[in-house]
């Protein structure tokens, strides 16, 4: 009997042990207000570095070059929250257990091109472009083929057959680690950015070669003329307006914070 009662006494406390330490992981983030003090995660050169720098200090803030780091970051304790656009939040908290998207938004955003300040015909002609597929429906479908229970995968863009590109090759410098934005299947770089630039360039006669970097580098490579266009999700802001130019706005998106359940 003494032995069934040591063993059952030290099962409970082994209970209430596992219990205290999920209460000690648990974050003490449950709102915007809560982020002062606090350890931010986010992926270097973004907006949710730009904003979370701004407002809490850049001794407040840990970068890393891939969300997928700061999200890692998170899991280990080095950082009590991450910050970062709501559709890839979804897809690292779907793949990580115990992690979860508060219900009040950061920040809302507008995605849009940037674009050399050097080549203002080109920031012309890709707004009229955006102009076309907004009215033609192209656009909404290509953003439904990736975000939506019902709609995901039932819209796939496919390029006409025969289309003119004898304006040669438009590049679009990217950072393939933003899904659904831009992602790799397999060895393609496929999401909503990337299918949305191929409209572009059927629409303006270019062949689309897509060139994958860091996040970081995007802007130089634009302003430097190794890169066209730059597409990856990005904001604009006035520190960015300073050095590039950017199209009209093609989605919004929301800044949002991942904690620990």
């Amino acid at each position: 009997m003494k032995t069934m009662k040591k063993a059952a006494a030290m099962i409970l406390g082994a209970a209430m042990a596992m219990s205290m330490a999920a209460g000690a992981f648990a974050s003490e983030i449950a709102s915007v207000d809560d982020l002062e003090g606090k350890t931010i995660g986010v992926q270097m050169g973004t907006t949710g570095d730009i904003y979370a720098t701004d407002a809490y200090g850049d001794e407040n803030v840990k970068r890393f070059d891939k969300g997928a780091q700061a999200v890692m970051a998170l899991q280990q304790g080095k950082v009590d929250c991450v910050i970062i656009d709501l559709e890839p939040a979804k897809k690292f908290v779907e793949a990580n257990e115990g992690l979860k998207i508060l219900d009040e938004d950061f920040a809302l955003e507008e995605y849009a091109i940037a674009v050399s300040k050097d080549r203002p015909e080109l920031t012309e002609a890709i707004n009229g472009a955006l102009d076309q597929m907004k009215a033609d429906g192209v656009l909404d479908d290509i953003i439904k083929n990736y975000i939506g229970d019902d709609t995901k995968g039932k819209f796939p863009y496919e390029s006409a057959e025969n289309i003119d590109r004898s304006n040669g090759t438009l590049i679009m410098a990217t950072n393939a680690a933003f899904e659904p934005y831009e992602y790799y299947d397999g060895e393609k770089i496929v999401g909503i950015d990337a299918d949305m630039a191929q409209a572009v360039c059927d629409l303006l006669g270019y062949e689309l070669q897509i060139s994958d970097m860091e996040f970081r580098s995007i802007i130089n490579a634009v302003q430097t003329g190794k890169a066209d266009i730059g597409v990856a999700g990005m904001t604009v802001t006035e520190d960015r307006l300073k050095n590039i130019d950017f199209t009209d706005p093609y989605t919004t998106a929301r800044q949002v914070i991942i904690v620990k359940e």
